[in-house]
């Protein structure tokens, strides 16, 4: 499923009063709360999951070009984990 498809199925969710453009304003609105939010706190969706920032160590890598050794600098990222209810639903 793309985002095209998600802001449909939004829409038929929505029922008949709602438009595709309002269907793509909710969306849009959903995932920038989320985008903000998550790099402060966690955010936990009940029946969904959980979205979280998590930190890479630093760590060696190699130049798979060179065999050269190098360090790869400590990063963040976000993670995600799927709560029971969505795991059971698959």
């Amino acid at each position: 499923m793309n985002k095209t498809q998600l802001i449909e199925a939004i829409q038929a969710e929505l029922g008949e009063g709602a438009t595709r453009k309002s269907a793509a304003k909710a969306l849009d609105a959903t995932l920038a709360a989320i985008r903000k939010a998550v790099v402060k706190e966690k955010v936990q969706i009940i029946g969904f999951g959980t979205f979280e920032t998590r930190t890479r160590a630093a760590r060696e890598g190699r130049n798979p070009a060179t065999k050269e050794v190098i360090t790869i600098p400590p990063c963040s990222y976000v993670a995600f984990k799927a709560s029971t209810m969505l795991k059971e639903g698959l």
